[in-house]
């Protein structure tokens, strides 16, 4: 069974993309046995420059570039090739907020294998929001001509309504809730360890530097208020960087340089350049309370059982961990810096309660997963 994966990544430089992936290969893996067929699977890859952090005989990747999309060999050969496509749109680019650029690139890929007659998954991702007209047409009509959805929240179903999606839906939730780590050491005592995820992104206002995400507060000053106040606790204080851009043009994005720059400031523990996201994972394992605004390091504490306050600049935060129940998220496009410090405040306080409310909120995560495998299970049994 030939699967092609496009908008996954075996080697991003964002780390939570490349949880999906990693979860993603480890999920066709088993459903392949299950199904009782061998299988192939090609990643249409991201051309970061780190070492691929998943691996197999089984598992082909090729880079993608503007010629490879153009090219009758390129990405057309790939999908015709294939007999499931399965898209995860980097887990919530199928959206207009991160502008038209990434969006026409996913468009021109999923019509694609529409063109092709191949089965295409939307695999659990967030859809939307889609506010101009072209782009709701075009993910309408790609929606309708896909082989199965599958969304993870509440509110991603209910954009497929607006849009006029017109099959059903699997509701289920983030593939990064399985990602493997290692559980950390026991320890004997020693100081409360908080790890904050400092977005390089919103410590530039964006990829345009003028608070591109609607930001309701300082986000900068906001960090450095809340490093000082755990400080002030007498915590340990880790910045964890999750997507790490060593270079090129997507360096706005890098979180690594803005937690050196910012632990060197406040004397705090930068943590180390993650090579892959179950390291990243592993590492936030080892603390006892955390916050960020990259959503899969707050997913990462979260399946780890570390309690977590998100740090949402869009509705994909409140979507995901509200629908499993857990409601601590804090909306930093609507609130102020008082308000976010406040809730930092509590969930700090009330840590060993969240975490135990994590630990709870995951299983209903992965009860919710069941269902996209199972439907997955089915349509690579009928291929």
């Amino acid at each position: 069974m030939r699967v092609c994966l496009i908008f996954h990544s075996t080697r991003s430089d964002n780390l939570g993309v490349g949880a999906l992936t990693v979860s993603e290969i480890a999920l066709l893996r088993d459903l392949a046995t299950k199904a009782g067929r061998e299988i192939a699977i090609t990643v249409l890859d991201w051309k970061d420059r780190r070492a691929p952090y998943v691996a197999g005989d089984d598992l082909r990747l090729i880079e993608v570039d503007g010629a490879f999309l153009k090219s009758p060999k390129g990405l057309w050969a790939e999908v015709k090739a294939a007999d499931l496509v399965i898209d995860i749109g980097g887990g919530d680019s199928f959206a207009d907020i991160y502008g038209t650029s990434r969006l026409v690139k996913m468009f021109w890929m999923k019509f694609a294998a529409h063109l092709a007659g191949t089965p295409l998954v939307v695999a659990p991702q967030t859809v939307g929001p889609f506010t101009k007209g072209w782009s709701k047409r075009l993910a309408r009509m790609s929606l309708n001509r896909s082989a199965l959805v599958a969304v993870r929240d509440e509110r991603s179903r209910a954009a497929l309504d607006d849009l006029g999606y017109r099959g059903a839906p699997v509701l289920a939730s983030d593939l990064a809730l399985r990602l493997p780590f290692d559980p950390p050491a026991p320890r004997d005592g020693g100081p409360v360890r908080v790890g904050l995820n400092v977005s390089g992104l919103l410590m530039a206002g964006g990829y345009h530097g003028s608070n591109d995400f609607g930001m309701a507060l300082d986000y900068p000053a906001l960090i450095a208020r809340a490093i000082d106040w755990f400080k002030g606790q007498g915590a340990e204080v880790h910045l964890v960087p999750h997507v790490i851009v060593p270079e090129g043009p997507m360096v706005i994005e890098d979180d690594l340089r803005a937690c050196e720059t910012l632990a060197a400031e406040h004397d705090v523990i930068c943590a180390p350049a993650f090579a892959s996201p179950s390291e990243a994972k592993s590492y936030i394992a080892g603390l006892d309370f955390f916050t960020g605004a990259r959503m899969h390091a707050c997913i990462a504490a979260f399946s780890a059982g570390v309690a977590v306050v998100p740090l949402a600049y869009s509705r994909k935060f409140a979507g995901l961990f509200g629908a499993l129940g857990y409601d601590h998220t804090v909306d930093a496009t609507t609130a102020d810096a008082d308000t976010v410090m406040a809730a930092l405040e509590r969930g700090f306080a009330n840590r060993e309660t969240l975490a135990a409310e994590a630990q709870s909120a995951l299983a209903r995560g992965i009860d919710r997963l069941a269902a996209y495998d199972a439907a997955l299970l089915n349509l690579m049994k009928a291929l």
